[in-house]
């Protein structure tokens, strides 16, 4: 790990963002809570948080941070879903990679909820894919000692 001892606790923020393709009439599923499993999108922002908070198990040099907070939002398209993840905290590293888990794990967990409708006659799935994953936006802000600007 980079020995961030030193630094200030600051406001910071990340926020991304990923999709998966799912066939049209898995969707369909999803939007008429017709999934066997579940409700996909309930639980893959459970998922999503639960990743976000525990981030630093699973990247190996990753510090461990105390969120302030962790938004989810899922947009359904006619053949894919897309998965935007929020995250906060005070502290002396940014939120990146949290934000980032919490995409993917958003990501594989509706996967894993629909993937019997998503296989072929073979049982591989030629059309699913989860695909650009990225940062879209990171914030550091100020520090508790600077006064605020008005």
């Amino acid at each position: 790990m980079v020995d961030i001892t030193g630094k200030r606790d600051v406001l910071r923020k990340a926020e991304a963002v990923g999709r998966i393709r799912l066939k049209p009439s898995t969707i369909r599923l999803i939007r008429d809570h017709k999934v066997e499993k579940g409700d996909p999108l309930a639980v893959a922002r459970v998922a999503s948080i639960q990743a976000a908070k525990n981030t630093s198990q699973l990247i190996p040099l990753c510090h461990p941070i105390s969120l302030t907070d962790v938004r989810v939002d899922i947009d359904l398209h006619d053949d894919s879903v897309e998965v935007t993840a929020g995250v906060k905290t005070r502290g002396k590293t940014g939120v990146e990679m949290e934000a980032l888990t919490a995409a993917a794990v958003a990501l594989l967990t509706i996967w894993d909820m629909v993937k019997r409708y998503e296989k072929d006659a073979r049982g591989q799935y030629p059309t699913t894919v989860i695909r650009d994953i990225r940062v879209l936006r990171k914030e550091k802000g100020k520090t508790r000692h600077e006064p605020n600007s008005s």
